[in-house]
């Protein structure tokens, strides 16, 4: 029997991706988290959440870039993290990590990460970390998952496989009055 060599359905392998983050405030849940999506400046499009890879040859692009290469009430894939309290003063964020390999050809990765009581930069760093972590296990490179993550960072630089790694992540303090507070951050995936 002769082997299929193209596909009779279409694939969906994402080319581009940007990151984007958000914060909303509003006496209810939904309509902050709304207010974020608006102020990340993906409220236009239905969200379907997938998980974390980043496909191979996939190309990330700025914020501007890759919302004008998408059409309001698109279906646009998306790894989300989003975190929400409604408790005066409560510190929360929404991370999301990023990894990508030295040979373009491999699949990178992304990690989400939401907290309380962590800053932004806390967040962020622990978000990267989660998704270098995972592209190492991936490419076999040897690592002590507990060290910390600076010195994780300088044994991926060294073995050359990891070239890149970032982070979107947006933090928030919850309202003095109790208003919903929602915080999200994104990777958004064009097809």
């Amino acid at each position: 029997m002769k082997r299929q060599t193209e596909h009779s359905t279409p694939v969906w392998v994402p080319k581009k991706l940007f990151l984007t983050k958000g914060v909303g405030r509003h006496r209810e849940k939904l309509s902050s988290f709304e207010l974020a999506l608006r102020n990340a400046g993906i409220a236009e499009f239905n969200l379907v959440k997938v998980s974390s890879i980043v496909p191979p040859h996939c190309q990330v692009i700025s914020r501007k870039a890759g919302l004008h290469l998408l059409t309001p009430g698109q279906i646009v894939l998306c790894v989300l993290s989003q975190n929400a309290a409604n408790e005066p003063h409560r510190l929360l964020a929404a991370s999301i990590g990023v990894a990508l390999p030295k040979n373009r050809s491999n699949y990178g990765y992304l990690s989400e990460h939401h907290s309380f009581g962590q800053t932004e930069r806390v967040a962020g760093d622990y978000a990267e970390d989660l998704a270098a972590s995972m592209l190492a296990n991936t490419l076999g490179v040897a690592f002590d998952p507990d060290s910390n993550y600076d010195d994780k960072k300088e044994i991926w630089r060294i073995s050359g496989q990891i070239v890149r790694t970032t982070n979107a992540t947006q933090s928030a303090v919850g309202d003095k009055t109790g208003l919903w507070t929602t915080v999200l951050a994104g990777a958004i995936l064009i097809l």
